[in-house]
């Protein structure tokens, strides 16, 4: 029961019974030429996978800096936007009200 932990390793990625190390040649090697290899590629490709994300996120955290500082710079003009869009609302009622009373009249003087 005290396999190294490559020896483990190895012996799972076979799908292989651990043996006592007793049973085992002592001069095996824990891993062969081609299992480490593949241990090493599979090494590799983790670190480059956490460099790929981890430059990820810190673009999406340098992008969502960027809409933060434009929605800060965008509050003003959309209250302004909202205050004119209000107060033409308001000025299209009165002319509609306006409007109402001007054709009001002319019926009232067609009959």
């Amino acid at each position: 029961m005290t396999q190294s932990f490559w020896e483990s390793e190895a012996v799972e990625e076979r799908g292989q019974q651990p043996q006592p190390e007793s049973q085992t040649e002592p001069a095996k090697l824990a891993l062969t030429a081609d299992e480490f290899s593949a241990l090493e590629e599979r090494i590799l490709r983790a670190v480059s996978l956490v460099r790929k994300e981890r430059a990820a996120r810190v673009e999406a955290e340098e992008r969502v800096a960027r809409m933060e500082s434009e929605l800060r710079d965008q509050s003003p003009v959309v209250e302004r936007l909202e205050n004119e869009l209000s107060a033409l609302r308001s000025e299209r009622d009165q002319v509609k009200l306006r409007v109402e009373r001007l054709l009001a009249q002319l019926d009232s003087l067609e009959v």
